[in-house]
């Protein structure tokens, strides 16, 4: 028993030394964290504040957040499912080639769900980051299985990176 208490004795004491020569070597190598150079003042923009501002999503304000070279990250989840190439054929999901300008449910050869099809309209910068933040909830009964995007900064640079995808890409607002 005695020598049990001597190994649990000298672990203590090891810890406890330990610990003094890290606090003691905080006290003498006091470094000072590093101070800006400049402050660059951000203002982070989400759909509620955009709604509360606008009365509907900016657009505009949106899409400023967006980066292409990000966007082509987010985009490779998307790749199993869409081709993007001009002349790259469906895959569980229709080709996604000038996508934005086109009407919902164009591609030839997709079979688009009905609810997409009776839905109408047109993909546009609007429409597409809608349809991006919950695809199930924009339109109910498409067959699009994917969750959706939350982040503004993400959808905003998939839709950036889309628009690129076209002989004909949409102007920017």
């Amino acid at each position: 028993m005695k020598f049990l208490n001597q190994i649990i004795a000298a672990i203590v004491l090891t810890f406890v030394i330990i610990l003094g020569i890290n606090k003691s070597s905080d006290y003498i190598y006091k470094v000072e964290a590093p101070k800006a150079v400049f402050n660059v003042e951000t203002k982070i923009v989400s759909d509620d504040t955009l709604k509360k501002e606008t009365g509907s999503i900016d657009i505009k304000a949106l899409l400023a957040m967006g980066d292409v070279d990000h966007g082509k990250k987010v985009f490779s989840a998307c790749k199993s499912c869409h081709s993007i190439k001009e002349g790259g054929g469906n895959k569980i999901g229709p080709a996604l080639w000038a996508v934005l300008g086109r009407p919902l449910g164009a591609v030839e050869g997709y079979k688009y769900s009905k609810a997409l099809v009776e839905f109408g309209g047109e993909w546009n910068f609007e429409t597409m980051n809608l349809f991006l933040i919950k695809p199930k909830k924009y339109i109910s009964g498409t067959k699009m299985s994917y969750a959706g995007l939350k982040s503004e900064k993400d959808r905003a640079s998939v839709i950036l990176y889309l628009n690129q995808y076209s002989s004909n890409p949409l102007q920017l607002p």
